[in-house]
């Protein structure tokens, strides 16, 4: 099954996960995430199958993030309003996302990509 891969073209980070993909020959449908952001309860599915708390989607370190003080409004959120705050602006979550419906990635690291996406 061919994975979800929500990125952002002008992300250096995305650029090398989808070329890690490409060089491991991973099929993958790939999502803008700014023109197709994924809804809250997309976001809630993906939340709960990464195993990672919600506000590690978060793109802290965009200027979204910190002009709308996001840290402030999710430091006592529940998961269903951190996914609401998430599913209004792609730019605020952190990329790329990487899903085939069973496992999720958020963000890139290699050995990660290997220990997950590497069949």
């Amino acid at each position: 099954m061919a994975l979800t891969f929500y990125w952002y073209p002008n992300c250096g980070t995305c650029k090398k996960a989808k070329k890690w993909l490409e060089d491991h020959e991973v099929s993958y449908n790939a999502v803008h995430i700014v023109e197709n952001t994924p809804s809250k309860e997309t976001i809630l599915e993906l939340i709960d199958k990464s195993d990672l708390p919600a506000r590690k989607f978060f793109n802290t370190s965009g200027k979204k993030y910190r002009e709308e003080n996001i840290k402030e409004k999710i430091a006592n959120a529940s998961d269903e309003e951190m996914a609401a705050i998430l599913a209004s602006d792609g730019m605020l979550i952190k990329r790329p996302i990487a899903t085939d419906g069973q496992k999720v990635t958020v963000g890139f690291k290699e050995e990660v990509y290997q220990e997950t996406w590497q069949s």
